[in-house]
């Protein structure tokens, strides 16, 4: 990749870099789930699905984080806007994407609607998202029903084979933001009417606080208020936060405002009292149960809407516009046309600077991909002592022993890249480290960011280990965030001219730790051969391998000594990396080297230890091994993605003379205690290539086997 040209967008996220303009302070950060997560379930059993249902979500207040539709909010998460639509039809406003949970779907969790991440530039100075709503009376039920009657030998049963887009009767509402300045947002949504008759459609823009004031906190409520409107605007409100300050939100068109309070409608769910009679699911019984008493006459709240109703003929669009802006505008919309367009532009110029050689489907390809990397950037909030202990009640005493409670020091409140804004809505530590390749195309210091935060004291656990999901932070993914904080080290180097050294060995540092949990912790017997578990791979084995074997049994994993040989070299690639500033590095250079050549001596079979490798030579495979309390030895003979990984320990080099690095290669390559290790290292195109197999005729059969035998020259 040539290093970028310094467009508009890459001029915004310099100015972040340096801190002159805080671009990344509103952004794509809200959830398209909340309900059904680990963090909002305070049950005695965990079973967070049914502890917090899709069906609640509409009348109770989340605990740690919000949801909605397209939606935007600040960096903590204290002021959120987003969609709420109704079709006339429907018995709930859709205000959040719905699905199944994992015992609802035939194939486990997941999202029955149709959304789409059209744009997003990374300073989020340009984003379009779209959402198709259909006109008649959404399946809920429908979804939930026949799923439950299909097995998992049949397919899922998706929003589109309900029926509900024949003769294309649905909207389109698409959703356009584009930013003035780092707080000043301009907002557009259409409405396109798809089905070949007129149809109204109910649209309600929202702005909402995060309710932060209900759980037993000295906590200053904050307020929404209707203002008088000025200049080119019909409506205006203004909101008031002790930290976030003062934000204004206007409206081009006429509408009726709505107001009520972010909070759980008690009498509703439990049959409690409701300490005021303004609550969360207000909106919902203004429009559908027609209850003008549901909403706050005064004008304020915490949960503020407009009321647009839009009625579009066949096949024809309208649209509405927002502005939502730190400081008051005297014309809220004199630059709406101008900055839609401008930012639009600007984001075409980014992505073609991206990849400028690229045919127009490969350069679609990417920007959609990329695109959708900028979406699932999502606030998440997790403080797990505070939720093992509870709020204003105790929670249940089986929780104090249950999920997570031996992270007690662990403490988000951050923006993280996801695997997915509804599946997933929380990170999953081996996939991030993935998602730091691709962000660093981007957003090089978001890269780095979301590398150091994986690794900074609030997330790492004192021993070492590396948090996994938010289900089981304890479950072992596969090691690959030394591999990350490379490639993004590597990619700024590119891009920038010189790679930020300084980042790579607080990085490093704090890797060792996890190194050094992985040694000690998943190689109980010293054998170099290690146990992971579940290793990120769905449990594609044959049996669960998150569950622990019967007392006695032993599990020696392809994937996770492979992986483990992976980490090796890249812990090695990194401190050679850092010895062009500090020659002090070398030693731990070599000790990571040798680590990586033990472990390839076990994958070969050791005679040191007595163990078979895990190359079975007859079916040309790498194979797991079960260990009984006997010392007997089983190969478990299936074919999967387990036996193909030790393939990815491979690394590359400089030659000598370039690196300190490649002499510290020529050093073990000389070296007559190494003698046995010397199959591991190849020379292809001048460079040294790295591999985990010691032995080379085992290499050569099984490359040939798999059919990707190298033309390799050994030295």
């Amino acid at each position: 990749m040539a290093r970028p040209s310094q467009n508009e967008e890459r001029q915004r996220l310099q100015q972040q870099k340096e801190g002159t303009a805080d671009w990344r302070q509103w952004g794509p950060y809200l959830a398209e789930r909340a309900w059904g997560t680990v963090r909002e379930d305070y049950s005695a059993d965990g079973e967070a699905w049914d502890y917090f249902p899709h069906e609640q979500a509409h009348a109770r207040a989340y605990r740690w984080n919000e949801d909605g539709l397209g939606g935007i909010c600040d960096e903590q998460q204290q002021l959120c806007f987003a969609l709420a639509l109704w079709n006339g039809q429907d018995h709930i406003l859709k205000e959040r994407a719905f699905g199944l949970t994992s015992s609802q779907g035939n194939r486990g969790e997941d999202v029955k609607e149709m959304y789409f991440y059209r744009d997003a530039t990374p300073s989020h100075s340009w984003m379009r998202y779209l959402y198709k709503y259909p006109q008649s009376a959404f399946p809920y039920q429908d979804l939930i029903d026949e799923n439950a009657r299909r097995s998992r030998h049949e397919p899922p049963y998706q929003l589109a084979d309900t029926g509900v887009f024949d003769d294309d009767r649905y909207w389109g509402i698409e959703v356009l933001y584009a930013k003035a300045d780092a707080g000043q947002i301009h907002i557009r949504i259409y409405a396109h009417n798809r089905s070949q008759q007129t149809a109204t459609l109910h649209l309600l823009p929202s702005l909402w606080f995060r309710n932060t004031w209900s759980w037993g906190d000295d906590v200053q409520r904050p307020q929404i208020n209707l203002i008088d409107a000025q200049g080119d605007a019909c409506w205006a409100v203004s909101t008031q936060h002790n930290e976030l300050g003062r934000y204004y939100l206007y409206g081009a068109q006429p509408a009726e405002p709505l107001f009520t309070n972010n909070e759980s409608n008690t009498e509703l769910l439990w049959s409690d009292s409701n300490n005021s009679p303004y609550v969360k699911d207000a909106f919902h019984r203004r429009l559908i149960d027609n209850d003008k008493n549901a909403v706050n006459p005064d004008q304020n709240g915490t949960k503020f809407a407009t009321w647009n109703r839009l009625e579009v003929a066949a096949g024809q669009s309208t649209h509405i516009d927002l502005v939502l802006s730190a400081q008051a505008l005297a014309q809220p919309f004199a630059r709406m046309s101008t900055t839609l367009s401008a930012r639009q532009s600007e984001a075409d110029v980014f992505y073609d600077d991206l990849l400028p050689e690229a045919d127009a489907h490969d350069a679609r390809l990417l920007r959609q991909a990329l695109a959708g990397m900028i979406w699932t950037k999502q606030f998440y909030h997790y403080d797990v002592e505070r939720w093992l202990r509870g709020d204003q009640e105790a929670p249940p005493q089986e929780r104090h022993q249950g999920r997570n409670k031996h992270w007690r020091h662990f403490k988000a409140h951050d923006v993280i890249s996801m695997p997915d804004a509804w599946e997933y809505p929380w990170f999953a530590a081996w996939d991030l480290a993935y998602h730091c390749s691709a962000l660093a195309l981007l957003d090089i210091d978001f890269a780095k960011d979301q590398i150091e935060l994986m690794l900074s004291d609030r997330y790492l656990h004192p021993n070492g280990q590396i948090p996994a999901y938010e289900w089981n932070f304890a479950d072992v993914n596969p090691p690959v965030h030394a591999m990350g904080a490379l490639k993004v080290f590597r990619a700024e180097r590119v891009q920038r001219g010189q790679g930020d050294l300084d980042y790579l060995a607080r990085v490093f540092h704090k890797l060792l730790l996890n190194f050094s949990w992985w040694i000690n912790r998943k190689d109980a017997d010293g054998h170099n051969l290690f146990e992971g578990g579940f290793m990120g791979l769905d449990n594609i084995s044959v049996y669960n391998r998150s569950n622990p074997l019967t007392s006695g049994y032993q599990l020696k994993q392809a994937d996770a000594t492979g992986w483990m040989a992976h980490f090796s070299l890249k812990m090695t690639s990194m401190a050679l990396e850092l010895c062009a500033k500090d020659p002090s590095y070398e030693d731990i250079a070599i000790y990571c080297y040798q680590q990586f050549l033990s472990i390839a001596n076990a994958i070969a079979g050791s005679e040191e230890t007595g163990m078979p490798g895990l190359w079975d030579m007859e079916n040309g495979f790498f194979t797991d091994l079960v260990i009984t309390p006997e010392k007997q030895i089983h190969r478990i003979n299936a074919y999967s993605w387990v036996g193909l990984i030790p393939l990815f320990a491979v690394e590359v080099v400089d030659p000598p003379g370039k690196t300190s690095g490649a002499n510290i290669c020529c050093h073990w390559w000389i070296t007559p205690c190494c003698h046995a290790f010397c199959n591991g290292c190849w020379i292809l195109n001048n460079f040294y290539l790295l591999t985990a197999f010691a032995a080379s005729a085992k290499f050569i059969q099984m490359t040939r086997t798999l059919g990707i035998y190298p033309a390799l020259v050994k030295r």
